[in-house]
């Protein structure tokens, strides 16, 4: 093991510098510094030597040349075990650097800011610090490098038990992470650049070449099924939605909990007002609005009494007891919220042995993890925008003879929101605050119309008076009819089917209010 004697610190996020720098210090390791970090370590009381005194040339170009020297780079390279490295540092006065700490410009922060320019874009890509990274991490059977605070506080233990030396292991592990670091930034930065070679007209948002950076947060113990291997990963720089859950109960995650998780969490997303959700396979099988959680709890139950067994259920509010009491008796794979009150948590605990429960940071509508879809097919990757849209009134037509009153309305508008997370073909039937029937899947409209009636009546729901969402529009007027049958009094769907007038006439037959508006949301 190779002791650590000088230290070459130039951060650009100073989180914990001083700290680590006065750790490093006590341990009598000298520290070489830059720019600003040398200015703060000084101002802290931090002895420091400035590059430009150990390089004998002056920082310059505002900043954009000074650790490219060959007293820095020198120092970093040289491998200790070969005479010949280590005789050219003596020849030309070259001290080792054994630990190099570097905080790259923010990049990735920086294009990320509405109206940010080209030339503020370029002038936050790092040259130096990169260098040295790489150079570090390529010799680490000698040199450690540091690329996050989050190595601090475990580097620095590490060299206070060990009198001041680094492990081959801990010098390995630092490395990789290096390369990793610098493979990010260096494809956020290609990213940036194809998007803006490309131009706003030629799909700039969708890169020629597409990097994905995610770390593993957990092997999963089998994928959908037991003879499929399978892992869970979350994206470099995510910090909302499955990956940033916290789980406070309940056995560890299954893939098939992730998916169905991910579809409950994106139809949760959907209100504002205190709802739960019930999703079964992906579909939702319950959705409920309530004057509290515990009151849309007990509705989204009632939309499907049998489904909710082995179920994902979610609330966007505080999970109280009076919930966990509707939940009595349920057996239930998943329950999220954004908080739980103690006494809820506890009686989970006692009640709900395999149930996983998760708290959500927050329940947002603006999550960056629902802007993009990723996904696989077999010989390639298929990346869309997250379908955000919501309804647009201005948009709305009525094209029956009569037109929906405010209360169908509002029930329509709810029906829609549910339908668009419902896998195509869809139909769903509701109130303006209750799923009623859900048909979802299916290769034709018309069985999913009478899938939704028929697991209404089985349920004990009245379909007389509900309205129904079409989440692609109706090819022919038999859908339509299965629905007006059963007594829906409003439909919404996207139109623009050649036989459209063929299912408006059938509306206007049935008396039927029908609103279109131009809006697919197809769910594969």
């Amino acid at each position: 093991m190779t002791k650590v004697g000088r230290a070459l610190l130039s951060v650009h996020d100073k989180t914990g510098v001083v700290d680590f720098a006065k750790g490093l210090s006590a341990l009598g390791i000298e520290i070489v510094s830059t720019g600003g970090t040398a200015k703060l370590l000084r101002e802290s009381g931090v002895p420091v030597v400035d590059v430009a005194q150990l390089t004998g040339f002056p920082e310059m170009l505002d900043g954009r040349v000074k650790t490219l020297h060959p007293k820095v780079h020198g120092g970093i390279l040289a491998r200790r075990d070969v005479p010949a490295h280590m005789q050219a540092l003596d020849a030309h006065g070259i001290g080792p650097i054994d630990l190099v700490v570097v905080a790259l410009y923010p990049f990735e922060q920086t294009v990320a800011r509405p109206g940010v320019t080209l030339d503020e874009a370029v002038e936050n890509i790092d040259i130096g610090g990169p260098s040295m990274i790489r150079g570090a991490a390529k010799n680490s059977g000698a040199v450690g490098v540091i690329t996050d605070p989050s190595q601090y506080a475990p580097v620095l233990d590490e060299l206070r038990g060990s009198g001041g030396t680094l492990t081959a292991e801990t010098r390995s592990r630092l490395a990789l992470e290096a390369f990793r670091r610098t493979a990010q930034y260096d494809a956020a930065i290609a990213s940036y650049l194809g998007r803006i070679a490309a131009g706003p007209q030629s799909g700039g948002d969708f890169p020629v070449r597409l990097s994905l950076e995610a770390e593993r947060l957990q092997h999963l113990r089998y994928g959908e099924n037991p003879h499929q291997a399978a892992a869970f990963y979350r994206p470099v720089g995510t910090a909302l939605g499955l990956g940033a859950a916290e789980q406070l109960h309940g056995p560890e995650l299954s893939y098939n909990n992730l998916l169905d998780w991910s579809a409950a969490l994106g139809l949760l997303l959907e209100f504002d007002d205190p709802a739960a959700v019930v999703i079964k396979h992906t579909n939702p099988c319950g959705v409920a609005l309530g004057a509290c959680v515990a009151e849309a709890m007990s509705r989204a139950k009632a939309c499907d009494p049998v489904s909710i067994y082995g179920g994902i259920v979610g609330v966007n509010r505080r999970l109280d007891l009076a919930t966990v009491k509707e939940l009595s008796g349920i057996l239930l794979e998943i329950l999220f919220a954004p908080d739980f009150a103690m006494d809820a948590l506890e009686e989970l605990r006692r009640t709900k042995k395999k149930c996983r429960v998760l708290r959500l940071p927050c329940l947002a509508a603006d999550y960056p993890g629902r802007m993009r879809d990723v996904r696989s097919v077999l010989g390639g990757l298929l990346v869309q925008e997250a379908d955000l849209t919501d309804l647009d009134p201005a948009a709305l037509k009525v094209v029956s003879r009569r037109a929906p009153t405010e209360a169908e309305m509002q029930a329509l508008r709810f029906a829609w929101r549910v339908a668009k997370h419902a896998k195509s073909n869809a139909i769903v039937l509701t109130t303006a605050d209750q799923v009623v029937g859900v048909g979802a899947g299916q290769m034709n409209r018309v069985d999913s119309a009478r899938i939704a009636v028929m697991r209404a009546r089985a349920n004990g729901l009245e379909t007389k008076g509900a309205v129904c969402a079409s989440d692609a529009f109706f090819p022919f007027r038999d859908g339509l009819d299965v629905v007006a049958e059963a007594g829906a009094t409003a439909v919404i769907h996207p139109g623009g089917s050649l036989r459209d007038e063929e299912v408006v006439k059938a509306a206007d037959e049935h008396g039927l209010a029908m609103v279109v508006c131009g809006i697919r949301h197809f769910k594969h």
